[in-house]
């Protein structure tokens, strides 16, 4: 009876380790191709701009600081931050969820707390 649930014990905990595997992995910069230019600080201006780090998320009139990473079951990674936004004034609170392309499982997909797709960005060379 051990036995088996030792067996059911490693099935759970193998499993549970690919999904995590097959997560968002933002160990290194995501972009479109002017965010992944700006990625060590501002080069160019381009209003397009997307730059999706470990620890932000950043547009041309925006830049939002994660404060929480929750890896889902499906997975994506839903993102909690704050977010300072050009002519504004503080900060502001904001969710994200970054999950893999439909079309393309390389690309990354941020849509907003609604759903609203923000743009696709790619691993930075």
């Amino acid at each position: 009876m051990r036995a088996s649930h030792l067996v059911i014990t490693a099935a759970v905990l193998l499993a549970a380790g690919q999904a995590y595997a097959a997560g968002i992995d933002l160990s290194k910069p995501y972009g479109n191709k002017s965010g992944c230019i700006n990625k060590n600080g501002q080069e160019v201006y381009a209003e397009d701009m997307l730059l999706l780090t470990g620890k932000e998320f950043v547009t041309i009139a925006s830049a939002c600081t994660f404060t929480d990473k929750k890896p889902q079951a499906d997975g994506s990674l839903l993102v909690t931050a704050q977010c300072e936004v050009e002519g504004e004034d503080g900060q502001t609170p904001a969710h994200f969820t970054i999950k893999r392309s439909a079309k393309s499982p390389k690309k990354l997909v941020i849509a907003d707390e609604d759903g609203n797709a923000m743009g696709e960005v790619s691993r930075c060379k």
